[in-house]
């Protein structure tokens, strides 16, 4: 780990920050030569004068608990200067100079999928579910590792036998929110943690921004499940846009709260979006998802949760939602939400008079 050293003091160098140091890498090649020619010569690179009084020494705590840790973990350490850094985030403006990474970076394409810490039910079965077909058709789920529809969306992926990213707003040593310690033993089992913050970092409110367009930028688009009006998601899905990226959503009831990010970003011009095939067409990943089995056969439905029971309560004998509300025991609102979804996916079709039957996906 003495390579980790000067990469190290580099970055934790107060006021030098990621466009300081790349200008530093740039001018001096590598980062011994750079510590070396301190002073003086970090003026002539374009740096203020002052900062290196401030380079911590290797001896520095932060720097020992950060080799220490990630060498615990099997990690290493990536730079924007190395063959094998992901070729994708070196397209945008302001790509992370140094990634710390445990587990191998996945070379398929990938769709990153984020939202609300919050969610419905329906909102975490979805993601979930969603998250499982893409993950079956090969394609990699980049996500936050939050708790709520990121943490849906890491899950299906694992369950779907796919690939998944967790990027972090802290180090990889980690585990935040805590609740999410059994998640993240899985994915450091079968699947990728990535930071730009060194091991031992604090899960600040200030690296979230950051870690977003870290997400949105491994990903050839973003999509949104369930976001409130101040949610991160849509900071995700700004940069997204920003990065060139498609951007998507998942309509939903006017009435919720979560309904207010997709909705607004589908008024803005995103792709409006209910199942996987739809959003690996707009990705232009038709290709990969044909290779899924073909036996697949859609009448073998199986939701989770309310939404499973309210199919299963739907044959070709149209049925009153009255009816649907009392044998299913939710309430009408939960029921319409339930309903408008099933309709938006094909597994159910509305009729006259509030009747509804199962839709042509769930025959």
């Amino acid at each position: 780990m003495e390579h980790l050293l000067p990469w190290l003091r580099l970055q934790l160098t107060p006021g030098l920050g990621r466009a300081g140091l790349i200008r530093l890498i740039e001018h001096f090649k590598t980062p011994e030569k750079a510590i070396d020619n301190a002073g003086r010569g970090w003026q002539l690179a374009g740096l203020r004068n002052g900062l290196t009084r401030e380079i911590p020494a290797a001896t520095d705590s932060k720097i020992q608990i950060a080799c220490e840790r990630l060498d615990e973990m099997n990690g290493r350490l990536l730079t924007i200067w190395d063959a094998d850094y992901p070729q994708i985030l070196r397209q945008i403006d302001d790509p992370p100079a140094l990634l710390y990474c445990c587990g191998e970076l996945p070379t398929e394409p990938a769709v990153a999928i984020v939202g609300t810490r919050h969610p419905t039910d329906f909102g975490r079965m979805f993601t979930k579910k969603l998250a499982e077909e893409i993950a079956a058709a090969g394609i990699v789920i980049v996500s936050g590792m939050a708790r709520g529809i990121d943490s849906a969306a890491h899950r299906g992926a694992l369950d779907g036998g796919g690939k998944t990213v967790a990027v972090l707003g802290c180090g990889i040593d980690r585990i935040y929110p805590p609740e999410n310690a059994g998640l993240y033993k899985q994915i450091i089992n079968n699947g990728t943690l990535l930071s730009e913050h060194p091991p031992g970092s604090d899960p600040l409110p200030g690296h979230f921004p950051g870690r977003n367009r870290i997400i949105s930028a491994l990903s050839l688009g973003t999509l949104v499940v369930e976001a409130c009006r101040d949610s991160g998601s849509l900071i995700t899905a700004e940069f997204a846009l920003e990065q060139g990226r498609e951007v998507m959503a998942i309509p939903g009831s006017v009435d919720r709260k979560t309904s207010y990010g997709p909705n607004l970003l589908i008024k803005q011009g995103a792709h409006a979006v209910t199942e996987a095939e739809e959003i690996l067409e707009i990705l232009g990943l038709s290709a990969i998802h044909s290779r899924r089995h073909a036996d697949q056969a859609i009448s073998d439905v199986d939701l989770p949760g309310p939404a499973g029971r309210v199919l299963a309560a739907l044959d070709l004998t149209p049925r009153h939602s009255d009816e649907l509300t009392m044998e299913s025991g939710l309430t009408p609102m939960e029921l319409s939400v339930i309903l408008l979804h099933l309709e938006l996916q094909g597994y159910a079709e509305k009729l006259p008079g509030g009747r509804y039957i199962r839709g042509c996906r769930a025959l």
